[in-house]
């Protein structure tokens, strides 16, 4: 008997687990339309809450719920480890052409109170002071503090007449970094991360897009340097090239479609998973919005379900 034949039974059985309910395996995926949320666990009075947290934390979902009827999919969690963001007090620098600016890790509010003792501490003139705004503007030069990209971080500038200055960024790393962004709550508080509209799923015209709510330069920065930190697997997520000028990238990427048919061919013998070619372009929606779109880079099709699943793993390095 060959080898093929051997693994029959065992690939009768996994196509019987499509069957939903009739099946041999039962289809949960029903359950999901009709499940109810149950009223959160309390306390008894007088207990130390900081003694208790969440023994198994569940990721949180990427992009917003959409319900497909019949073909209803649970969004899944932001894969663990996705991602490479900005540790707590760690900083980082983005750039896109001539602009520069630095990422820490901490809230606008904390940041916000550090940038003011440092101002303070310079003995700098200050112009104009906008806590609302997120900007302090001196006689050298115009600081602002804005809501990152990433959950839990900060984008710091330093400018001139709309050019970076490079030691006032350099001066301003060396403190946070000294510091570890520990500065407590402002009671000027800036926008907080959690106010904001995070990144989401749409679907026009039959094809799923990644609605980002920031700015196109900013998405470009972020996401070119997530995707060289995370597309960076063989054989599985690559990030082959990237085009600023067109803010477009090309990766190769081994689609949900290809995993799953890898896994039935490697139950067979009759063959190997292949990732596909994908061109992943950013257009910008507005002043501050910007889409992500998948689209074929080699001859063969990407279906919309293998263009959600892309965008959904996106989505989550956007954090």
């Amino acid at each position: 008997m060959s080898s093929a034949l051997k693994w029959m039974p065992l690939v009768a059985t996994l196509a019987l687990a499509g069957c939903a309910r009739d099946g041999y395996f039962d289809d949960r995926r029903a359950d999901y339309v009709d499940a109810e949320e149950s009223a959160p666990l309390v306390l008894p009075e007088g207990r130390d809450t900081r003694r208790y947290r969440d023994a198994m934390p569940v990721p949180e979902a990427t992009g917003a719920f959409v319900s497909q009827g019949e073909e209803f999919r649970v969004p899944p969690p932001r894969a663990l480890g996705a991602g490479s963001g900005v540790e707590p007090g760690a900083v980082a620098r983005r750039e896109v052409g001539d602009r520069r600016w630095l990422v820490v890790g901490a809230e606008p509010s904390a940041v916000w109170s550090e940038l003011e003792r440092f101002v303070e501490e310079r003995e700098l003139e200050v112009v104009r002071r906008d806590a609302s705004a997120g900007e302090l503007v001196t006689s050298q030069a115009r600081l602002s503090v804005r809501p990152g990209l990433q959950r839990g971080a900060s984008e710091l500038r330093c400018e001139q007449d709309g050019a970076p200055l490079e030691g006032c960024l350099r001066a301003l790393a060396r403190r946070f970094e000294a510091r570890g962004a520990t500065a407590s709550a402002s009671s000027l508080a800036v926008q907080r991360p959690e106010d904001r509209v995070r990144p989401r799923l749409t679907r026009e015209g039959g094809e799923w897009r990644l609605a980002v709510p920031f700015d196109l330069e900013r998405t470009w920065a972020e996401l070119s340097y997530q995707l060289e930190s995370d597309f960076a697997v063989a054989g599985r997520r690559e990030l082959v090239a990237r085009d600023a000028q067109a803010h477009a990238f090309v990766v190769d990427y081994l689609t949900l479609s290809e995993r799953s048919a890898g896994l039935l061919g490697a139950l067979t013998s009759l063959g190997g998973e292949a990732p596909q070619r994908i061109r992943l372009v950013l257009e910008a929606a507005g002043p501050e919005q910007s889409v992500l779109r998948a689209l074929p880079a080699d001859e063969r099709e990407l279906s919309a379900e293998d263009r959600r699943e892309l965008l959904e793993r996106v989505a989550g390095l956007l954090g």
